[in-house]
């Protein structure tokens, strides 16, 4: 699938910083050096910076232009409805482990639509507040035929560009459908050491599988959170 100019600026801005020649804090380059360089018009230099943004790899800064962000940032799990950009309502995260293939639990196996005793991949990291305290544990699993189309996830750096775009340029499978199912239960021995808490302590988990096009799972990602840090506000008419 070939990528339109714009993608295609974005694309290469993703690899030069992730090769570290622009390291956290630093200026990318401008809408104008870009349009320069690739000789396009300035609208779709912009347009490439602003893929850049929305994914959380770049964020403005007055006076300066666009600099790399200082951390990954990723949404909650529930949070990802349609129309939000991955950096919107987002928060920085650190990643736990290196990337494995285990067995999933059978409320994933199922989600997954995969047979017991199949092994899934599984990303691990813990979401972080604004003072560096953990906000929720998120265990993330994609099923082998995505996975396996997918060498990038089994890696423990970060993906710049979100493992939406990441998994959509390698598949070309994307999410059309979300499903959210929320329950609450005491929290296990790696959520409590991870979050600081109590065993005995009440969590909120929120179970989040993503569809595609065609209706297969895409992924399932299993966030929780202690009680007396989550709240689900829904607006509604009436």
């Amino acid at each position: 699938m070939a990528l339109l100019k714009y993608e295609e600026i974005a694309e290469s801005l993703r690899a030069r910083i992730t090769a570290g020649e622009f390291a956290p804090g630093a200026t990318v380059p401008s809408g104008r050096d870009l349009a320069e360089q690739w000789q396009v018009s300035r609208a779709t230099a912009i347009k490439a910076m602003d893929v850049l943004r929305n994914d959380g790899v770049v964020v403005a800064k007055q006076g300066t232009g666009f600099i790399v962000t200082e951390a990954p940032v990723a949404r909650p799990a529930g949070s990802r409805r349609a129309g939000s950009a991955r950096v919107t309502g987002g928060m920085p995260f650190l990643r736990i482990g290196v990337p494995d293939w285990v067995e999933p639990p059978a409320r994933v196996a199922m989600a997954l639509r995969i047979s017991s005793g199949v092994r899934a991949l599984r990303r691990v990291r813990v979401l972080q507040l604004p003072d560096g305290g953990p906000h929720s544990y998120v265990e993330a699993w994609f099923p082998p035929d995505v996975a396996e189309a997918s060498p990038r996830l089994t890696e423990t750096a970060a993906i710049a560009e979100g493992t939406t775009r990441y998994v959509r340029r390698r598949t070309g499978r994307h999410p059309v459908e979300g499903v959210d199912v929320t329950t609450v239960r005491l929290a296990t021995g790696p959520e409590a050491q991870h979050l600081g808490l109590s065993e005995d302590t009440p969590v909120a988990v929120v179970l989040h599988t993503a569809y595609d096009q065609t209706g297969r799972p895409l992924t399932c990602e299993e966030g929780v959170t202690p009680s007396s840090l989550f709240e689900q506000v829904d607006t509604y008419a009436m």
